[in-house]
């Protein structure tokens, strides 16, 4: 990495402040900056950077482009190159396209699997459209937002009540589009749940929904830059003159809205929208888990969700090799620190990822998914960053190959581990 670092400062491109023309493709960095965990690290937060959840001892990470590296210098940091990104070439693709980027899925595929699993498993599964994306809502293009439900079906399974005869887990991808491992990880957990024979065992006490592309808008911008994907990371809703277009998901929901490591700037990577669940794939999440799990915690947030709580809620993220459990704005414990911290070691210990609060690992952020999980409802719910920083496997855009060979046998394992948990997480 030093000698790759001193290439780009010979070629005048380390931290350099003038970026490419404006009429053409810029390369994407990751910057490193350091940031100690702290007042340093929610400074940057604060000031809307694209931080990424990954940090190496005093230094964060943050997306961005020449641009970016002169704000940070401006701001008091002192960035320097991580890695290059290429410019990504914005060509939509054919609606005929099932893959991109070597074998990802685009979101037309992911679709037609839920329906050809269902299909081919009616004793097993059912799809349910559980809403719209926002350019569905505008009359421009966009998707249906689909779940699909994989139990022993008896009587009572897959509906939507919160009474359910059995414990749910619920596990969700692509939440921030360019985390293309996470759609991958979804497909394959879909297959394994219908044909593996230790899953279809579990079955028959457990259900599990499966959200394998919640974010579509977002995820039909990555897939349209084919062999460059691009690393767009919020959903298609609003303008932007300097930066990516749309509203962070992971900082609209309504739990702590609006407080620590967002942004009200627009063209920000983590603008948290206009208020809290003002997005309408924000909102249809929401809907959709008070649907399917009880509500057993009292307001406040020292309380505690009562011992009979079942179920789980897992929504996959890439990269950083963590799993983290609430609270993510602030590193308070909750009530049920001691069963959140112990499933989440349960967790990391089958995959080599470490364990924390959010605070604890890299920063406090608010207006997360999981942290309104457990605020509304008093569900365990827990966040995996898959992969590492750097190398073939590593970033936001792994080579293919890596999801069989390195991700998918660590997430599978982790997987198990919290469909087993879901039954009796306190």
């Amino acid at each position: 990495m030093r000698i790759a670092l001193a290439l780009l400062a010979c070629l005048g491109l380390l931290l350099s402040p003038s970026p490419a023309p404006a009429d053409g493709p810029q390369s994407t960095f990751v910057l490193r900056v350091p940031a100690p965990l702290g007042s340093s690290a929610q400074r940057l937060l604060g000031l809307g950077y694209d931080v990424l959840e990954q940090r190496d001892g005093a230094d964060l990470f943050v997306v961005g482009d020449a641009r970016t590296a002169d704000k940070l210098r401006s701001d008091g940091f002192q960035p320097a190159i991580e890695t290059v990104m290429p410019p990504s070439q914005w060509a939509p693709r054919s609606l005929g396209d099932s893959t991109y980027f070597g074998g990802y899925r685009t979101v037309t595929a992911h679709i037609a699997h839920l329906d050809e699993v269902a299909e081919a498993h009616p004793e097993l599964a059912t799809v349910v459209d559980y809403g719209d994306s926002w350019r569905k809502t505008q009359g421009n293009g966009g998707y249906d937002l689909k779940a699909i439900c994989i139990t022993r079906k008896s009587p009572g399974d897959c509906a939507l009540t919160p009474a359910a005869p059995k414990p749910r887990l619920f596990v969700m991808g692509q939440l921030h589009a360019r985390e293309i491992t996470t759609g991958d990880m979804a497909w394959r957990f879909i297959d394994d749940l219908v044909s593996a024979p230790d899953l279809a065992a579990m079955l028959g006490s457990t259900e599990v929904w499966v959200v394998p592309i919640a974010n579509p808008d977002g995820v039909e911008i990555v897939e349209s830059g084919g062999d460059s994907p691009v690393p767009h990371r919020k959903n298609a809703n609003g303008t932007c003159s300097s930066g990516q277009r749309g509203v962070d998901l992971n900082r609209n929901a309504g739990s702590h809205w609006g407080e620590v490591g967002t942004s009200t700037n627009k063209c920000s990577e983590v603008y948290g929208g206009a208020r809290a669940d003002s997005e309408v794939e924000t909102r249809a999440l929401e809907s959709l888990w008070r649907k399917l799990y009880r509500d057993t915690r009292a307001p406040g947030d020292t309380a505690a969700a009562s011992a009979d709580t079942t179920g789980a809620v897992i929504s996959m993220h890439s990269y950083g090799n963590f799993v983290l459990f609430p609270w993510g704005w602030s590193t308070q414990k909750t009530g049920n620190d001691a069963a959140l911290r112990r499933m989440a070691q349960d967790m990391a210990a089958l995959s080599g990822f470490r364990a924390g609060q959010p605070g604890e690992l890299l920063y406090n952020a608010s207006g997360a998914t999981d942290d309104w999980v457990y605020e509304d409802l008093g569900v365990p719910s827990f966040v995996w960053e898959i992969g590492t920083s750097t190398g073939t496997c590593g970033g936001f855009f792994p080579a293919y190959s890596c999801q069989q060979d390195v991700h998918w046998p660590k997430v599978r394992s982790m997987l198990v581990s919290a469909m087993k948990a879901a039954r009796k997480p306190y």
